[in-house]
């Protein structure tokens, strides 16, 4: 899971809950000191959270760009109901377009849209839905269709586990995975302690759909490319669920700007955010 580098909010940014016509969400926004050159709607992936782009936001608002960090449907600290149907790919990508609206209505500007992961296959449904609410798309960290089998196996082993165990008991049962170097002395003060109450307040049924969406994924390039949106596909050097050379051909097929940060991971957000942030601004400068 994404383990954000603080938890501190930047003196630009404030934490609310964002009203649409789909129910409250949790955000973080980062607003500029002067007028926005746009607005970033940021949307987490699997077990994230609005957390896992703090290390963005002040970045992103000091270039001019409004930034919104955003909790999902039953992710931490944004309300989900306890069934399955909820958590539906369209369910999902209605509540994202819900949230452009949302933050668009003050300027009836389109909205750039950034998925981490899982956020990348909501995001592209939402686009392929109403692509007119976007002003990019910015794909970090998700490939073309379905995870690599490793990380279906992993998944498939969670989704087994919660459907027998409470989320407490599946948690333990993690951290006795977990190799020895996962609970080295570098995690930052309340970090651990935060990624704990992060997997708490997850609805477990949100979880349960969402792995089996990541598992399952067909390939919507191609659905993607026919609407000539403009594009950008970033990951890390490697990442353990889509392998990078399937992002680099996912690219070309798109005709998207590729950015590969030097250093990273599956979470280029948090662990190399300057670069991230230097990448993306670069990008929605270009489209702006």
């Amino acid at each position: 899971m994404s383990r954000p580098p603080f938890l501190t909010l930047p003196a630009s940014a404030r934490a609310y809950r964002l009203r649409t016509a789909r129910g409250e969400f949790a955000v973080h926004d980062a607003r500029p000191a002067s007028a926005a050159r746009g607005t970033v709607l940021l949307v987490p992936g699997f077990t994230g959270s609005k957390e896992d782009f703090i290390a963005l936001l002040e970045p992103l608002a000091a270039a001019g760009f409004r930034a919104v960090a955003v909790d999902g449907r039953g992710q931490h600290e944004s309300h989900g109901p306890r069934k399955e149907a909820a958590y539906a790919q369209d369910e999902l990508a209605q509540d994202l377009l819900a949230q452009v609206t949302a933050l668009s209505a003050a300027t009836e500007d389109p909205v750039h849209v950034l998925g981490h992961s899982l956020g990348g296959l909501i995001a592209r449904t939402a686009a392929l839905r109403d692509p007119g609410a976007f002003a990019s798309l910015t794909i970090m960290s998700s490939g073309p269709a379905a995870i690599s089998a490793p990380q279906r196996a992993r998944i498939k082993l969670l989704i087994d586990a919660l459907t027998v165990m409470d989320m407490e008991s599946v948690w333990q049962a993690m951290r006795e995975l977990d190799p020895p170097e996962a609970a080295d002395e570098s995690t930052p003060p309340g970090v651990a302690e935060f990624l704990h109450q992060r997997w708490l307040g997850t609805v477990p049924e949100q979880l349960i759909v969402t792995g089996r969406q990541l598992s399952e994924e067909p390939d919507r390039v191609d659905e993607l490319a026919a609407l000539r949106l403009r594009v950008h596909v970033l990951s890390g050097e490697v990442d353990y669920a889509w392998p990078v050379p399937l992002m680099d051909e996912m690219a070309g097929r798109l005709a998207a700007r590729r950015t590969v940060i030097e250093g990273a991971g599956h979470s280029p957000n948090a662990e190399r955010a300057h670069p991230t942030a230097d990448a993306l601004i670069s990008f929605w400068r270009d489209v702006s």
